[in-house]
């Protein structure tokens, strides 16, 4: 009897190759990245001596708290739109987001992205899971920049009132205007009727194109009752975030050498590194970041060895051991999706 022979199926022949595909680019990629930032690397590392145990177990600790700080900010968005997802599984998330952010060209887009996809299968709907995005980037920038202030004051430096101001605007707005539209979202349908007709010009297409998908999406809100208490946790929880990350900073410091630095001064200087790494293409702000923190410190007393060891420890831990931790978290992420979709 002849036996017919199971064709393989050619969707999941071509996912397999572009999950290769994608894993070999990565490969390249990382391998690329290692090649150009050998030369820097090699030579900053020779700086770094034995740091001190207690203190580097400490830094590790701070680094991984920030993250924690990160996700709790996520998660209290979550929960006041009515999502009761496990916090460990956010706390994965922040991770995995953070390395695609961190190590990928356009990292912010593929980290956008992923957060996404991963809000709405934690039960998300659109709506909600693009508020909770939006409304997380604000709260950190936001946080960024009272953080910037604080030790801007604390240093008898000039604080950009009106930058902080307008931060703090933007969310007050955004958190108004969202719970406006929850409470009745029928307010925005004439503007949303306008813009949809004025798009639909262009498009060669009838007005009333796609206005139920715009009033679906816009009704999806009705979902997020951000409360004070929890606004405020939220926000708290984001200025924890940097905060904790100076802290690890400043640990670094600690490990390497004895010599007293300014509280003040050395927040000032991660301030200034994290804005400059805000505005390079360069993955993970290599070079850009480092040479911020390192004058930064120099410039607040620090020798310049002890300046190059402490923010070479400090790179090894938030962009080695935390980007590495993010990347597991992404793997993990992937295969247990992977696994749900094959057990429906």
């Amino acid at each position: 009897m002849a036996v017919a022979l199971e064709r393989p199926d050619p969707v999941a022949r071509r996912r397999r190759w572009l999950r290769g595909a994608l894993v070999a680019a990565l490969l390249v990629l990382f391998a690329a990245e290692l090649v150009v930032g050998w030369p820097a690397l090699s030579s900053a590392v020779a700086q770094l001596q034995a740091p001190h145990a207690g203190w580097l177990a400490a830094a590790v600790f701070a680094g991984l708290a920030a993250m924690g700080m990160y996700a709790r900010m996520q998660h209290t968005l979550l929960r006041s739109a009515g999502l009761r997802v496990p916090l460990y599984r956010n706390v994965a998330l922040a991770y995995a987001a953070h390395s695609l952010n961190e190590t990928l060209p356009g990292g912010p887009a593929f980290s956008t992205s992923f957060n996404y996809q991963q809000l709405r299968r934690f039960g998300a709907t659109p709506a909600i899971a693009s508020w909770a995005i939006a409304l997380s980037g604000i709260l950190s920038t936001t946080a960024l920049a009272v953080v910037t202030a604080v030790s801007a004051l604390a240093s008898d430096g000039e604080v950009h009132w009106f930058s902080l101001a307008g931060l703090g605007a933007v969310i007050l707005l955004l958190v108004a205007g969202v719970q406006r539209v929850s409470n009745d979202p029928s307010i925005v349908d004439p503007a949303a009727a306008r813009v949809l007709a004025l798009v639909n010009r262009f498009r060669r297409r009838p007005a009333e194109h796609g206005i139920d998908q715009v009033r679906a999406f816009v009704g999806q809100l009705g979902g997020a009752r951000l409360t004070p208490g929890r606004g405020i946790a939220a926000a708290v929880f984001a200025v924890l975030n940097w905060g904790l990350d100076a802290v690890c900073l400043w640990m670094c410091v600690r490990a390497v050498s004895g010599e007293p630095i300014n509280p003040a001064q050395l927040l000032l200087a991660f301030c200034a590194g994290m804005a400059a790494g805000t505005v390079t293409i360069v993955p993970g702000g290599l070079g850009i970041i480092d040479s911020a923190l390192i004058l930064g410190l120099m410039a607040g007393g620090v020798s310049a060895s002890t300046a190059i060891a402490a923010v070479v420890l400090y790179r090894i831990i938030s962009f080695g051991f935390i980007i590495g931790v993010g990347w597991i978290s992404w793997l993990i992420l992937r295969r247990r999706h992977r696994l749900h979709a094959a057990g429906n």
